[in-house]
């Protein structure tokens, strides 16, 4: 809802990201981020993207609120805890199914691997004069010449995703 409203408002307003960026003193991608939802800005730069919106913080983050009292600071603040919370969540969920991904890809890649070496390229002895066994073979001895070469790269690359992906803390 913040970052909709962010970009509706500076978008009534005629406001570039970039104009936006310059009246905060921030990065044009920082203003990017707001509006995708990707992250939020704190309670001191959303009381200064009020001002530079000439909106109240409250229309920011979606009440309909006439005047802007002392302790709504605080009801800010638990607002952008809230979002901050559901941001980190979906991160977090992001990162597991990435992980997650790259512990498959892992063990796909090794069955295979494995799948390779007991059947030791069987289409080797095929009878290649009937024209189906020959596609077929030809198909079977392509895929081992490309796995071969590439499975190395994507294993090495999902083992990287798994170190990276793990759990800080």
């Amino acid at each position: 809802m913040l970052n909709e409203n962010i970009r509706a408002i500076r978008k009534s307003k005629g406001l570039s990201q970039e104009e936006l960026a310059i009246k905060l003193n921030v990065v044009r991608q920082t203003i990017s981020k707001w509006e995708q939802g990707l992250s939020v800005p704190d309670s001191d730069m959303l009381l200064a993207i009020s001002e530079a919106l000439e909106t109240p913080v409250s229309t920011l983050l979606g009440e309909t609120v006439a005047e802007t009292k002392a302790e709504d600071l605080s009801a800010i603040s638990q607002r952008l805890e809230v979002i901050n919370l559901q941001l980190a969540r979906r991160k977090d969920m992001h990162r597991k199914i990435l992980r997650g991904a790259c512990i498959a890809l892992c063990g796909a890649v090794i069955l295979i691997f494995a799948a390779l070496f007991v059947w030791n390229s069987p289409y080797l002895s095929w009878d290649y004069s009937d024209p189906e066994t020959a596609v077929v073979g030809v198909f079977f001895h392509a895929f081992e010449w490309l796995f071969v070469r590439l499975a190395p790269i994507v294993f090495v690359g999902a083992v990287a995703g798994i170190c990276l992906t793990r759990k800080r803390g």
